[in-house]
């Protein structure tokens, strides 16, 4: 067990920044496992869902919880998307998120990247999946920069 949780945290640690893993999944996460594979499926804290680990690629796909953790916690997190407070509920109703919105990214982001969406006042609206670059979404306007898998208010 105590190995499983080394990992989890080891690849929190590579996909969201240094020092994130043992910030966001605490001694007493519970991990439960794929009854078909015996592989790592969900990390749980207090019988909610922190994170699932997708079989595909072998990172993390983060809950809204998780997101308020990281959003209140671990400011240094690096997969952080802020948008502009005028399109904030659409968003967090599960809109996706266009480039011409976001205000502001962090660096190190890349396409396909797992993101946490917030607005200026830095609160939680939304987890998804990045299509672009951190680049790419400043110096785009048009088209879709974030795919959004759960908003708060859906």
């Amino acid at each position: 067990m105590e190995n499983a949780k080394q990992k989890v945290r080891c690849i929190a640690d590579y996909q969201f920044g240094k020092g994130t893993g043992t910030k966001l999944f605490p001694e007493n996460i519970e991990i439960q496992y794929s009854p078909r594979t015996g592989r790592i499926r969900y990390i749980n804290l207090d019988n909610q869902r922190l994170a699932t680990l997708r079989p595909t690629d072998g990172r993390l796909s983060v809950s809204i919880k998780a997101a308020q953790t990281m959003a209140e916690h671990i400011p240094e997190a690096k997969c952080f998307v802020t948008v502009q407070n005028a399109v904030a509920p659409y968003i967090a109703k599960g809109g996706d998120v266009f480039a011409v919105h976001v205000i502001a990214v962090d660096a190190e982001v890349g396409a396909k990247d797992e993101v946490v969406i917030i607005d200026e006042k830095r609160q939680v609206l939304a987890v998804g999946r990045t299509l672009l670059s951190s680049n790419e979404i400043q110096a785009f306007k048009t088209g879709v920069a974030v795919k959004t898998r759960h908003g708060t208010n859906k």
